[in-house]
């Protein structure tokens, strides 16, 4: 059985999912990539702070394509999640406890995630634009020089994922 949720996501909600639960999503996601993470970082090292507060947010690695006329994004599947992996280890103590991408993480990326009791969530790769059709709503937030990259907040309705690490560090890889 798929199990629901809602954003913004509380930490009860967050606990909760398990590796190998397919998850149905509803509300505001947010997207970023490997540029926008290195600003994210920037940000922290100059700041102290970040741009933008992840708590109880799902951050999505994806790079969508431009919209058709009448449609609020083009295809939007997932981007290979090792490349955010130097930045998350420094944003997950920050908020960033679920991001949603594909593909396998390294050890330091798992063992930070267990030690912030995150959640890492993967789409199916190769159905951008079905998944594209979950989107009802976008609008860029920051970094719009960065175009694909920029952060954007997507509303979606039934977005489908699958818990690849839980807090408790299990994984569907091993």
């Amino acid at each position: 059985m798929m199990k629901r949720i809602t954003t913004p996501i509380n930490e009860e909600t967050r606990l909760s999912l398990r590796a190998g639960e397919e998850v149905i999503i509803s509300g505001k996601i947010y997207t970023g990539r490997d540029a926008a993470h290195k600003r994210f970082v920037e940000h922290l090292s100059a700041n102290g702070s970040l741009p933008f507060d992840f708590n109880e947010q799902i951050i999505y690695y994806t790079g969508p394509t431009p919209e058709k006329p009448g449609m609020p994004i083009g295809a939007c599947g997932p981007t290979s999640s090792y490349r955010m992996d130097p930045y998350s280890i420094q944003l997950m103590p920050m908020g960033m406890k679920i991001m949603i991408g594909k593909g396998e993480r390294d050890k330091a990326f798992q063992s930070k995630l267990v030690e912030t009791k995150s959640v890492y969530l993967i789409a199916i790769g190769g159905i951008g634009a079905i998944l594209s059709k979950t989107v009802k709503s976008s609008k860029t937030l920051l970094y719009e020089d960065l175009s694909s990259e920029a952060v954007r907040e997507l509303e979606v309705v039934d977005f489908p994922v699958i818990v690849a690490y839980d807090a408790c560090g299990n994984s569907i890889f091993k």
